[in-house]
């Protein structure tokens, strides 16, 4: 699904927030925690600790991000699920543990649909594949045919089992007719080393994951996900434009543990907008590989659904399900 499709207008309520230097009185000095579930040190860090900071003061209020790590994301959304809504605990993720984990996993503890809130939208992102400097392919046409002639070799990283990067990996094993063995990672930072050591031959993952990286020589991204170009990869074709019929986008957004009465919703919701909107903020995710947006609670409702339905065949075709 075309990212364009969600890059939404503020509404009226949430665009006033941006003339407010504080966007509703503080509740007290209690910190809130934005859980993020996935390792420090990658590209979805980004958002959150720029947003993070900017919150602090728009809310008038300490705000910190904890990075909750494990079972791939679902350790970190549990934790939020379970936590009291009070307006303090918020969930930040890539949008596979809140849209299709349900599909991927036997024995999910949670619902995703039903026992978090959405909070808003904060950027969408386009998936790469990247190759270590041993690798001699440049596209990915090249890469099918050294993986062909490499049957060994042909085993690909990922951010973590069951997440999009995952799945899209296998898209593009299966148009390259190539049987690929997934390595599961807790986060992205895990698997770029092992790809810049030359432990692992590709990594899929988001394209922002490996921006700096491939600018710097020190590894090659072979094609992005989306219809067109990616942000920052004028110079890396899409796979579509390479002759691989495979398109994926994904977002971070936050969320809210189900029962969040409205008004703290509300009021976190028209914080972020507020953050994201601000320039050096727009310019700083811009600068590596995500488009900012910043949507309504409703908004990122549906968003959460429609990419669902979007990925539920790509999910069953793969026949990856997980306990």
């Amino acid at each position: 699904m075309d990212r364009r499709q969600f890059v939404v207008g503020t509404t009226a309520a949430a665009a006033s927030a941006l003339a407010a230097p504080a966007i509703v009185k503080a509740q007290g000095g209690n910190t809130i925690r934005i859980i993020f579930p996935y390792a420090a040190g990658g590209s979805g860090d980004v958002p959150v600790r720029l947003v993070a900071d900017k919150l602090t003061t728009l809310l008038n209020q300490p705000v910190v991000v904890e990075n909750r790590t494990g079972g791939a994301g679902r350790i970190g959304v549990s934790a939020v699920v379970n936590s009291a809504p009070d307006g303090l605990t918020f969930l930040y993720t890539p949008f596979a543990a809140v849209t299709i984990f349900p599909q991927v996993y036997k024995s999910l503890d949670y619902d995703p649909f039903t026992q978090l809130r959405p909070v808003s939208q904060l950027c969408t992102f386009d998936f790469a594949i990247a190759v270590s400097n041993s690798v001699p392919a440049k596209t990915p046409k090249e890469l099918a045919t050294w993986l062909k002639a490499n049957p060994a070799k042909a085993q690909f990283g990922s951010p973590g089992a069951g997440a999009l990067p995952h799945f899209f990996g296998l898209m593009f094993g299966k148009a390259a007719g190539v049987e690929m063995t997934h390595i599961g990672y807790k986060g992205g930072a895990p698997a770029m080393a092992d790809l810049l050591g030359d432990q692992i031959p590709m990594v899929s993952s988001t394209a922002s994951e490996f921006l700096d990286l491939h600018k710097a020589g020190k590894l090659r991204v072979i094609a992005t996900s989306d219809v067109e170009r990616s942000l920052g990869y004028t110079d890396v074709p899409t796979f579509k434009e390479s002759g691989f019929d495979i398109v994926g986008t994904s977002w971070y957004a936050m969320f809210a543990p189900a029962k969040t009465p409205d008004g703290l919703v509300e009021r976190m919701n028209k914080a972020v907008v507020a953050a994201i909107r601000m320039p050096d903020v727009r310019e700083r995710l811009i600068t590596v590989g995500l488009s900012p947006t910043g949507t309504t609670a409703a908004e990122l409702g549906q968003i959460q659904r429609a990419h669902a339905k979007l990925w539920e065949p790509v999910i069953k075709a793969s026949g990856f399900t997980a306990d």
